[in-house]
Order: structure tokens, then C-alpha cells, then sequence
């Protein structure tokens, strides 16, 4: 399943981008891999066998609908609903129109959010599952994030701290700085906080295509956040410069990569 996505990923091990899920006392880390998906899940239990059903399913699905669509993987602009199309597939659909961009922006959201979900419905009642930077996140407690923001200096240093009321939800990062997908921006961490994980990751990569080099444009670039609904805040990361908007508490980190 390919990515003709306007963003990039963090490419780094799965021991690295544990990293951004911190002081999650209690839980225990589930490691599903899956072609290109691999999801680190956190759980009162070990999930991988369910997690497991979860992703085969919702892959399948997304790969069915492309090979029959294939402007589904490679359109980079918003496309029109589908009404015979699977649950998934709607959802990144909209999730693309809402945002201003093709609908495969939202797939790594999506996936994160059909399994956090479907396990939820197994029984689990937190649950926090990373898909490559986009999280799901569901806790009775506050928790805070990480944001991986590349060779900036704040990378590792910043933190969103959710408060039970504002999950479950999805923290969606999008960056010009890492990963080999294609990004129209110049942000080193694009960063939206949203109720739909899928429109969250959607999000992500319109705001990091929003923001250009040599104009002050973090400011520029929020401002289109503050026109969408739906959405629970957002951050910025360029270089040494940090915006930010909406309800969200940005917290001192300290995160140190593994050796």
C-alpha cells in the first residue's frame, strides 16, 4: 500500500519513536507490523494477536478500494465521497475534503484510529496506538506527547499534555524534515490535535504544506487551523521558532534518543 501523500514520516526504529508517549505508567507496549504499517500500541495488556486481525482487516480494505480506484492513492487534492465505498475509505475521504488534500494524507490516522478503536470495542479501555508519528489516544488520566520535530533544537523538548475531557483523540504529525515522501512545506513538525484521528493526520499535512521558508509563515499557517472545525489545537516547529493555537498545554520535555 503506497503513499502518493503532500507529507513525510519519521523514519526512525520503533525503539526511537516510543519516545513520544511519555509517563504512561500502567501500560504495557505492543509492536504490530504489517507491510509498511508498524504500530506501537499501549495497553493494560498485550494486544498484538487482536491488533493483528485489526490491521489485516483494515488493509485490506484500503488495498481492495485502490486497486480498483488508483486515484484514491495518488491524488494529492481533495476527492468526492463514495457512498459504496467501505467505512474506512469514507472516512479518509472526508477527512481529505475537509482539510484540502488527497485522501491517503489520512491513512496512517485512520489505520491508528480503526485499531484503536476495534479495541476498544474488544474491551481494552486505554489505549494509545502510534502509527509513524500519528496517535490515537484514549486515557482515564492526563498524558502527554512528545513532538519529534527532526534537527531542531526543540525537537524532544516539547510536549502536549491531554486532559481526560479532550480524548479520545488524535495527535497527527507531518514534517518537510524527515521521511522520503513527498511535503510541500518547510516545517520541521506540523502538529494537529483533533477528535477524528483521520482528520487530525489530514490536518497535519495541510498545515505543514503551509508553511514556506523566508516568511514568517508559522503565524500565516495557523491562522488556517483557526478557520476549521473540529479541531482541538495546534503546534509549529520551524527551526528554533515555535506557534502554537487553541486549547492545547505545552509542557517541558526532556527526551533523549537510545543509543
Amino acid at each position: 500500500m503506497g503513499r502518493a501523500r503532500k507529507r513525510k514520516k519519521d523514519p526512525h526504529s520503533y525503539q526511537e519513536r516510543s519516545y513520544r508517549l511519555l509517563s504512561q505508567s500502567g501500560l504495557v507496549s505492543s509492536r504490530v507490523q504489517l507491510m509498511e504499517t508498524d504500530l506501537l500500541i499501549m495497553a493494560k495488556t498485550g494486544v498484538e494477536d487482536p491488533a493483528l486481525a485489526l490491521v489485516t482487516e483494515v488493509r485490506a480494505a484500503i488495498e481492495g478500494y485502490i486497486s480498483s480506484h488508483p486515484d484514491f492513492l495518488h491524488s494529492l487534492v481533495p476527492l468526492a465521497d463514495d457512498p459504496g465505498a467501505p467505512e474506512i475509505i469514507r472516512t479518509m475521504l472526508a477527512a481529505g475534503r475537509r482539510a484540502g488534500v488527497g485522501p491517503m494524507a489520512a491513512v496512517a490516522g485512520a489505520v491508528a484510529e480503526y485499531t484503536g478503536r476495534g479495541l476498544e470495542r474488544l474491551g481494552h479501555r486505554e489505549i494509545m496506538v502510534e502509527n509513524g508519528g500519528d496517535i490515537y489516544v484514549r486515557k482515564h488520566g492526563e498524558c502527554t506527547i512528545a513532538i519529534y520535530a527532526g534537527e531542531s533544537p526543540l525537537s524532544g523538548r516539547v510536549g502536549i499534555r491531554l486532559q481526560p475531557e479532550q480524548m479520545p483523540c488524535g495527535v497527527c504529525t507531518s514534517s518537510a524534515a524527515i521521511g522520503h515522501s513527498l511535503s510541500l512545506g518547510a516545517s520541521d513538525a506540523a502538529v494537529v490535535a483533533a477528535p477524528e484521528t483521520a482528520f487530525a493526520d489530514a490536518l497535519a499535512t495541510r498545515l505543514g504544506n503551509e508553511v514556506r521558508e523566508g516568511t514568517g509563515g508559522l503565524n500565516r499557517a495557523l491562522a488556517m487551523v483557526k478557520d476549521m472545525e473540529g479541531v482541538t489545537g495546534a503546534v509549529l516547529i520551524a527551526g528554533e521558532k515555535l506557534g502554537a493555537w487553541g486549547a492545547l498545554q505545552l509542557v517541558k520535555v526532556d527526551v533523549q534518543k537510545t543509543p
